[in-house]
């Protein structure tokens, strides 16, 4: 069911943003000409009042009758004159003189008058003035001075500039919009052509990756993280599939193996001894399987992040000696020697028994791969801010190309080695999973003819690894 209002697409939202955030500045910009045009225009015409103020002054003169004319011999006559007017008042206000502009202008204010300008704008018969007005000493005569100019002029130019931008807002708003417009699908472009990418991008073809024209800008490190999640997810689904395929082969083995045993004990009669040889077998390979689905279970926990760890603060060389104590008698029946070296005492923040269980599985490793009367040498020491375990063996090593995948699950370097000795292949993946828990990394890599497994741990809890709660945190079995 689609929406009631469709949603506008992002370049449509954008165009608008960007039209109306134009048009505002336009308004603002548009709204301080106009102030400032006309605060000049006013300037302008009150330094013009203050020169006819000042040339007033000088040739208004006594006229043999007592009144007061214009000396015309010396300037032009402001009878002439429609947009400029001059009128003189007496104190008692009687208007001493007065040319025929200033004839249609009310009488100023003479208590306002002083000896500083004072300049209004008059409204006179439909017309606009504006005066200035000061008192002065006209031809011997104490009086006020008033001198007028009209506005009509000014107001009409005003006018215009104010009618050229309101009628070209709209225009520039319309041209701001269109090419807002194309701006916007022009930059937009890239990110269609990735979501036409991606759409093409499915289960079976996660190998394939988006186009980055350009991995400086924004829409190609957008590219570029996307083209990196599809690698993991990529490399997620080839892990699973491989996880998928090897547990089918594992759980099928012992399967087979119960199956056989069941048809071979139903093909004939036997004696209870043979019976009970035959549900013993049986009994061997359901351990086994039921051991193998408790770890695959403990894995998807860890995996979910749903196990909680009780940490405490467990001495790492302490530890140690304890799996080497519990694993000696697999040593002396191979007649292998143990060996704990390392005066540290490196204290770490763990789950005990989630350690011990990854000491263990790697300790078991090396004793059945090390030969017979070989020695394995465990060594704990502290480094900075980490403590440090090696388990170096003698065993056959680990080629370089397949040191990172050794502790992938299911992963065995011999297909056959493993199950041969009763190992599920998760014993190594077990053991990352639960140094990892921790804050620390496990490796491998070549030691004096043999294989050295080095486990890091920090000396404080890393913030990282307090997310994992509920559930359990009971180790599971399984040793590869």
């Amino acid at each position: 069911m689609s929406p009631r209002w469709a949603v506008p697409s992002i370049r449509l939202r954008l165009t608008a943003w960007y039209t109306v955030v134009l048009c505002l500045m336009l308004v603002l910009y548009g709204t301080a000409t106009f102030v400032t045009v006309r605060h000049e225009f006013l300037e302008q015409l009150d330094d013009d009042l203050y020169e006819d103020f000042e040339t007033a002054e000088g040739l208004i003169t006594r006229t043999p009758e007592g009144g007061l004319a214009w000396a015309s011999n010396r300037h032009h006559d402001p009878d002439d004159e429609k947009d400029r007017g001059i009128d003189v008042w007496s104190a008692s206000g009687e208007p001493l003189y007065r040319s025929s502009a200033s004839a249609t202008l009310p009488a100023p204010a003479l208590s306002a008058a002083s000896t500083q300008p004072h300049y209004e704008s008059v409204l006179a018969h439909g017309h606009h003035w504006r005066t200035l007005t000061r008192t002065a000493t006209v031809g011997g005569l104490a009086g006020v001075l008033r001198v007028a100019r009209s506005e009509d002029r000014l107001r009409t130019q005003l006018w215009e500039i104010l009618i050229v931008l309101i009628l070209g807002l709209p225009a520039v708003a319309a041209l701001a919009g269109v090419g807002g417009y194309v701006l916007a699908r022009r930059a937009l472009k890239p990110i269609d052509q990735i979501a036409e990418d991606a759409r093409r991008i499915t289960a079976d073809r996660l190998h394939e990756r988006l186009s980055v024209p350009n991995q400086r800008d924004e829409v190609g490190r957008l590219a570029a993280v996307i083209n990196e999640t599809f690698a993991r997810l990529e490399a997620s689904f080839d892990q699973l599939r491989r996880f998928t395929a090897d547990a089918s082969h594992e759980l099928r083995t012992p399967l087979s193996v119960i199956r056989g045993i069941g048809e071979v004990g139903l093909g004939e009669t036997r004696s209870p001894a043979e019976y009970k040889e035959a549900m013993g077998s049986m009994l061997e390979e359901v351990d086994r399987l039921t051991n193998l689905v408790d770890t695959l279970l403990r894995l998807s926990r860890g995996d979910a992040g749903t196990v909680r760890l009780s940490r405490e603060s467990v001495d790492l060389r302490q530890l140690t000696q304890e799996v080497v104590d519990s694993l000696a008698i697999l040593a002396e029946e191979r007649n292998q020697r143990l060996t704990v070296d390392g005066s540290d005492r490196a204290v770490v923040p763990a789950d005990r028994l989630v350690l011990r269980e990854a000491i263990t599985n790697i300790l078991d490793n090396a004793i059945k791969y090390s030969p017979p009367e070989s020695t394995i040498d465990l060594c704990v020491r502290m480094e900075g801010e980490q403590a440090i375990l090696e388990i170096a063996d003698q065993g056959p090593g680990v080629a370089p190309e397949h040191r990172e995948r050794i502790f992938d699950r299911f992963f065995r370097l011999d297909q056959g080695r493993s199950r041969d000795n009763g190992g599920t292949g998760l014993g190594l993946a077990i053991a990352k999973w639960a140094v990892e828990v921790h804050g620390g990394h496990i490796t491998v890599e070549d030691s004096k003819g043999g294989s050295l497994f080095r486990i890091r741990l920090p000396l404080t809890e890393p913030a990282d690894t307090r997310k994992y709660q509920a559930h359990s945190n009971q180790p599971a079995g399984g040793h590869s």
